[in-house]
């Protein structure tokens, strides 16, 4: 990790224990150790399984792509990539550092360049569409409850679901309207000059265009392997949906039995949405802010609200952080190259 990423991950940890704090401060210290006591391990830990789980099922669907180009590619190096992802997206602004990590741990494993780039952003590409697919769903069963309760944040949620569309539909361009597109990306990106010098707006312009290419070809071969493709779309549904459940479990951990499953899944796939526009790593305020608002209403408890927003917060942010600092730890296994 560089000094500033350093930096920014004490900065976010800090930032975690005030907001914290903030959610208790106005709570009598009795009554939050009493609910801290009443909790029920059981559950808790069912929600622990189900973000480890997510983590799991990153690192299959990582495996899986990245072994169709690179055979000898091992598991033990697919683990690593989806815990340094979420640490480096969970201290960079719109999580932009997890792509670029995930491709350095891939290099560090011995996989090419170019192929792991393509798989990477293949994967990307599936996860956005399994996210639109579960907001449109969730839509159907959650927006009219959003709407009735929590009116400015039913626009965060429409904006955050614009943007997950723009991006997927960026990126099916480049693999079926490739020509036309890469003409496009490159008018606009005539603006980059405008800043740069000519040598360096060049030399970015040569490497845009290189990562264009790579991606177009090896996302059409992966595209046309489909079962290939139809076992990442169903390991990336899963992925999902068990990240989707934490909140549920949460809630069962603090004696809430009553809570309706398919309600509370799809709130949370609202909050996911919420928490992709906001610029602070890892959605930090609102993502406590749309938890708090959208399960008020489950939870009368302000004392249960709060340790139910800092569970939450703990098993779907801060542990991805702490794993992703053991992962960076582990040293990559390379692929061994078999010679003739």
């Amino acid at each position: 990790m560089s000094r500033s990423n350093k930096i920014s991950l004490l900065i976010m940890l800090a930032i975690g224990v005030l907001i914290s704090w903030y959610a208790v401060r106005d709570i009598q210290f009795s009554v939050l150790i009493h609910d801290l006591s009443s909790i029920n391990p059981g559950w808790l830990l069912v929600a622990l399984g189900c973000i480890l789980l997510y983590f799991f099922l990153e690192a299959v669907v990582t495996y899986v792509l990245v072994k169709s180009s690179t055979p000898n590619f091992s598991f033990r190096n697919a683990i690593r990539v989806p815990l340094v992802e979420q640490l480096f997206n969970g201290i960079t602004p719109f999580s932009s550092g997890g792509q670029p990590a995930q491709l350095v741990v891939l290099l560090q494993a011995g996989v090419d360049g170019g192929k792991a780039s393509s798989a990477l952003l293949m994967k990307f590409v599936v996860y956005q569409a399994m996210i639109v697919l579960n907001f449109v769903v969730s839509l159907l069963i959650g927006f009219h409850y959003l709407i009735d309760t929590v009116h400015s944040l039913a626009i965060f949620v429409l904006f955050g679901f614009l943007i997950h569309v723009v991006v997927i539909v960026g990126l099916l361009m480049i693999m079926y309207w490739y020509s036309m597109t890469k003409r496009v990306i490159n008018w606009c990106f005539k603006i980059v000059s405008w800043f740069v010098s000519e040598q360096k707006y060049q030399a970015w312009k040569q490497t845009l265009n290189e990562k264009i290419d790579n991606f177009h070809y090896e996302s059409v071969r992966i595209a046309h392997e489909w079962k290939l493709m139809g076992k990442v779309c169903g390991l990336t549904f899963l992925q999902l949906f068990f990240y989707y459940l934490i909140p549920y479990f949460v809630m069962l951990a603090l004696g809430y039995y009553n809570a309706n499953v398919v309600m509370v899944t799809s709130l949370d796939v609202l909050i996911f949405l919420v928490i992709s526009i906001f610029p602070i790593p890892g959605g930090a305020g609102g993502a406590e802010y749309s938890f708090e608002k959208l399960f008020g209403s489950y939870i009368h408890s302000s004392s249960k609200l709060a340790l139910a927003m800092i569970l939450w917060r703990l098993l779907t942010y801060y542990l991805g952080l702490v794993l992703g600092l053991v992962a960076l730890i582990v040293k990559p296994k390379p692929a061994k190259v078999k010679h003739d």
